[in-house]
Order: structure tokens, then C-alpha cells, then sequence
């Protein structure tokens, strides 16, 4: 195991730093965030995520093969005592893998689309874990890329990245305004598709076998105008009890999942 130093105190500088990269203004300030466990290590590792240090903690191991992940990876590894580790992870069980990764910049002009386009736009998503179960969800789906509209949620937030089991770097994310990316839409013919409690149209009804951008909003206001107004094509979840709609994750599980059966 290739390693740089031991490091034994919650005073040390590299400790310090990565604890501070919980908050987001950090995280803006320095374009870094935090990668902690095996299976989203190892999906960084295998993305190509630049990786700038690896923090381990060899008594957390619980014998994934994680001396293999750190000889894949090309960036300075520190061993990290027990007890330090502990108060670094974000986790309740940390499995002893913590690294900081640069955030890479994409623009829109970096997406590749495909023959028959699959995306979806996540407007205003507010809580981390649901944007993290949204991502894991598009990669099952089979979704070309995830579009982070008018963001609440940092999408490098922790949580996110815990959330979406590292499939953060297997799903090409975007953050872009909805100003920008309407427009781009309806350039390439990509037909906008509205998840809305209010519309008469059920989603197993609509044809989502086209080049499509499924869209879905907050939880408590939905889709914003905007995004109503650009939308072709409405589509509801029908609900048979008192809750007149599902959580915003798994309503974009069943959305993406009756698009990839309509298209696969």
C-alpha cells in the first residue's frame, strides 16, 4: 500500500480541509468535494475522477479488495488513525475510504447526445439524498445525462454523491439555468416531457420512445412555469389514496423506468 504519512491529529491541515469540504461554501471556494466509500470510490476510480487525496483508515476495512482500489489510484494516499478517521467520515459506519476529488467543469456544449436522446432535467431539487437517488435511478434507466437546473442542492454535496452509490460518475451531470437549456432543447427536437400531478395524461399513456427530456420539479411547488410552458407533452402519476403525489425520487424511478421499457 502506497502511502504518504500517518496522520494522528484533528489539527492537521489535510484533516482540517476535508472536513471543512462538508460545508458548500468551501466546496464553491476551492472546486473540490468529498468521494467517501468502496463502491463510490472505485466508480470514481474507473470514471476517471481526478482524485487529488485518499485518506484511509485500515482498521474500518471491511475487505473489499481496498488495497487494490488504492494502487489504481494516482493521487497522494494518507493513513488516518481510528479515531481521526472517525470524526472525518460523514457516515455512520465509515468503511474507511475518504477522498477529495476536483470538480470537473462541464458546460452544455460538452454533451454528447445520442441517435435518440434519453435525458432528464432536475429543476430545483432541494434535498441531497433525492437528487443522489434520482442520479442511481438514471443510471439504471439508461439516461445520457442528468440536467441540474436552478439548483437548491449543491450536486456535489456528500450526500449526493453517498445517495446516488457513485453513480455520480457514471451518469454525465450538468448543472445549467433553465434559460440556457429550454432553448437547447427545443434546438435538437428533444420533445420536453412535464411530470405534473395536474395532468389528465397518465405516463404508461404517452409515447416516451422519441428523443425526450423527462422534467421534473420540487416536491412541494412542482415544475416552474417556465418549464410547464416549454413542456409538449404532461404526464401524471396516478395516486388511489389521500397523497396526491409521490416523493420526488421514486416518481422519477417510475418515469424513467416506463421510458426505458418503451425504448429498450
Amino acid at each position: 500500500m502506497k502511502l504518504k504519512g500517518l496522520l494522528t491529529s484533528l489539527q492537521n491541515p489535510r484533516v482540517k480541509g476535508a472536513v471543512r469540504l462538508r460545508e458548500r461554501r468551501e466546496r464553491e471556494r476551492t472546486k473540490a468535494y468529498l468521494v467517501e466509500g468502496y463502491r463510490e470510490l472505485l466508480r470514481a476510480a474507473s470514471g476517471g475522477a481526478p482524485l487529488l487525496t485518499l485518506f484511509v483508515s485500515p482498521t474500518h476495512f471491511l475487505g473489499e479488495n481496498e488495497t487494490d482500489l488504492i494502487e489504481k489510484v494516482s493521487c497522494d494516499v494518507f493513513e488516518v488513525s481510528p479515531n481521526v478517521f472517525e470524526k472525518m467520515s460523514y457516515r455512520d459506519r465509515p468503511d474507511g475510504l475518504l477522498a477529495i476529488a476536483k470538480k470537473e467543469e462541464k458546460t452544455l456544449e460538452e454533451l454528447t447526445l445520442s441517435k435518440n436522446p434519453f435525458l432528464l432535467v432536475a429543476e430545483g431539487i432541494e434535498k441531497p439524498g433525492n437528487l443522489g437517488t434520482i442520479l442511481r435511478s438514471a443510471d439504471g434507466a439508461g439516461v445520457d445525462a442528468l440536467l441540474v437546473c436552478d439548483r437548491c442542492t449543491d450536486i456535489t454535496n456528500p450526500n449526493v454523491v453517498r445517495a446516488s452509490v457513485g453513480t455520480f460518475f457514471t451518469v454525465p451531470n450538468f448543472e445549467v439555468t433553465s434559460e440556457k437549456l429550454i432553448p437547447y432543447l427545443k434546438e435538437n427536437k428533444i420533445t420536453i416531457v412535464a411530470a405534473t400531478p395536474s395532468a389528465k395524461m397518465c405516463y404508461t399513456d404517452a409515447n416516451l420512445s422519441g428523443p425526450i427530456a423527462i422534467a421534473v420539479g420540487t416536491e412541494q411547488l412542482g415544475l416552474s412555469d417556465k418549464w410547464m410552458d416549454a413542456a409538449s407533452l404532461h404526464v401524471s402519476i396516478p395516486m388511489r389514496g389521500a397523497a396526491d403525489s409521490l416523493n420526488v425520487a421514486t416518481a422519477t424511478t417510475l418515469l424513467l423506468y416506463e421510458a426505458a421499457r418503451q425504448r429498450y
